[in-house]
């Protein structure tokens, strides 16, 4: 096969302690993450062809993280050094991303200031089989969902798999409606990988405003299903798609996902746990799960299976990206069976 392609833009994760005590402590740990990035990491980590293509300014900064980069064996020959500045966001130790007290710090960033006809799409896709892309990327302004576009004509034209993972960020969008944005670049991609929420808040997908109250998983895994049928109707090249289910309980998690590929059905069984590390990361673990039970030709259940079991693991990680083998992930399938 040819190489895995994640396009999109590195972050420094700033992340502060509670109640201020990071400035008493003059301690302040920095993450090296991004959701494309965070896939790359662990489909190299897993063993599989990765590149990465972002754009960072020519400084000492990236460097150390293109030491990072190739330490962990992802090509990195198609990055664009230009700009003045990386992307950084800032959130408390335990706060999820979601949460309304994550400050991004991304505006005039080299990736944020993206136009079409930087990028020299023969040079990138060149002995490329699979492009990973997420919805945070054209969330950042006009210029830059130009470029996925772009970047999406160009793979399809290739005939080169596209994924996206629908990651929903309100405070990126602002008051831009996500809706036809996503809508002009969905028709491009083969997988898609989400929940029942992002896709209604991206795509305008409808959504029982009553699901919350049941809490069944029963509930919310019909709804994936109707979600999914919606999203393969309405799209016609998507062929495959994945939902994750995360509820918090307590200092603790439920997890599980649903997928539908190959006109078959697979749902995850439940993994819980009491008490977590990092909440930060688990989407895009599960993504790099997904992408590599279809590279690898799994089949439906053991692809969903890979993907939750990785998702879940991430949670007892602190960092934005995964350190797990294949066995540990294998490892702990077995043991929730």
């Amino acid at each position: 096969m040819g190489k895995i392609l994640c396009f999109g833009e590195p972050l420094l994760r700033f992340s502060t302690a509670q109640d201020g005590l990071w400035l008493k402590s003059n301690a302040l740990p920095v993450y090296l993450g991004g959701a494309e990035l965070n896939v790359a990491m662990a489909l190299a980590l897993w063993g599989l062809p990765v590149s990465y293509c972002t754009v960072m300014p020519e400084n000492y900064l990236t460097r150390d993280i293109l030491s990072q980069l190739q330490e962990r064996n992802i090509l990195t020959d198609t990055i664009i050094y230009a700009g003045d500045r990386i992307g950084s966001y800032w959130l408390t130790q335990g706060r999820d991303l979601k949460d309304h007290s994550v400050i991004y710090d991304r505006t005039h960033s080299g990736f944020g200031e993206l136009k079409m006809g930087m990028l020299n799409w023969d040079h990138i896709l060149h002995d490329v089989s699979w492009l990973h892309f997420s919805a945070i990327s054209p969330a950042l302004n006009e210029s830059v969902a130009s470029v996925c576009l772009e970047a999406m004509q160009a793979a399809s034209k290739r005939n080169i798999t596209i994924s996206v993972d629908l990651n929903h960020r309100p405070k990126l969008w602002g008051k831009r409606n996500p809706h036809d944005v996503m809508s002009a670049l969905l028709p491009y991609c083969d997988v898609v990988m989400g929940n029942i929420w992002s896709a209604h808040d991206l795509l305008g997908i409808p959504m029982d405003p009553n699901l919350v109250q049941t809490n069944n998983k029963k509930d919310y895994l019909q709804h994936a299903h109707q979600t999914s049928v919606r999203i393969l109707k309405r799209f016609a090249r998507v062929k495959t798609v994945a939902c994750t289910f995360r509820f918090a309980e307590d200092k603790g998690v439920v997890y599980y996902g649903s997928l539908y590929s190959a006109h078959q059905w697979a749902d995850s069984p439940i993994y819980r746990a009491e008490k977590i590390i990092d909440r930060i990361g688990t989407g895009d673990c599960f993504m790099a799960g997904l992408i590599y039970g279809l590279v690898k030709h799994m089949r439906e259940m053991e692809t969903i299976q890979f993907a939750t079991s990785a998702g879940f693991g991430k949670f007892f990680e602190m960092g934005d990206s995964t350190r797990q083998e294949l066995e540990t992930i294998q490892k702990r399938i077995q043991q929730n069976a």
